[in-house]
């Protein structure tokens, strides 16, 4: 989700500009190195960026002040792992607030945070969680782009929560608002996100396997060896 400009109080965008910025100037130096040790992967790269371009700029209606939309910052952190989403994310956020007026350039630090770092991070944790449980890999890449969607919904409504604490309740009361409201759309993005996903992957698979394998992101066949 996307804050809006000028929503959150000036200390809030000043606190998450410092908690965010490390983890873009090493998203930075990673898609750096990848791109001069590996030039093959800037189309992939792009790919990525594109993709989350694409789906979070689907802004829906949502709580006074951000929007609901699918994220695609999984895919990235599936494919390249989650520093280099933290830079690709903040472009993306840079561009949608100066051309399509979607998020904000006072907010662009907590929008980092929950889509650029907290969404790829836990997306990423639950593709190796299944890759390790030797899961089928749709099975990982869907729960990679649904949980990173989820992840940066949670982490929006917090921040949210802390910006404007309920009078009654206080902070846990207002994130729970926050979540309950976000979660009449978000829930339905969460699934279509991840199926969309899987279907992304698989055309991945078909049209750059050599690159994936290279990343590591699917094995090599094994060619069996006739035995004398």
């Amino acid at each position: 989700m996307h804050i809006a400009e000028g929503f959150l109080p000036v200390a809030h965008c000043v606190l998450w500009y410092a908690v965010s910025a490390p983890f873009v100037v090493h998203g930075a130096r990673q898609v750096i190195k990848q791109s001069k040790e590996h030039p093959e992967s800037r189309l992939l790269l792009a790919a990525a960026g594109a993709f989350t371009f694409v789906l979070s700029s689907i802004k829906l209606p949502s709580v006074t002040g951000s929007s609901s939309h699918p994220t695609g910052t999984g895919l990235g952190a599936v494919l390249f792992r989650p520093p280099v989403m933290a830079f690709l994310a903040t472009i993306v956020l840079i561009f949608q607030a100066l051309l399509l007026a979607h998020g904000g350039i006072t907010t662009l630090g907590a929008n980092v945070f929950s889509m650029g770092i907290a969404g790829p991070w836990v997306g990423y944790s639950f593709w190796k969680l299944a890759t390790t449980l030797r899961w089928n890999q749709n099975v990982g890449v869907f729960l990679a782009l649904a949980f990173s969607d989820l992840a940066t919904y949670i982490v929006t409504s917090v921040q949210l929560g802390i910006a404007f604490p309920d009078p009654v309740t206080g902070l846990v009361g207002s994130v729970a608002k926050f979540l309950s409201i976000f979660a009449i759309s978000q829930i339905p993005l969460v699934i279509a996100e991840g199926i969309l996903g899987v279907l992304v992957f698989r055309l991945l698979t078909d049209v750059a396997r050599p690159e994936l394998e290279r990343l590591g992101v699917i094995k090599a066949p094994v060619l069996a060896e006739a035995v004398a």
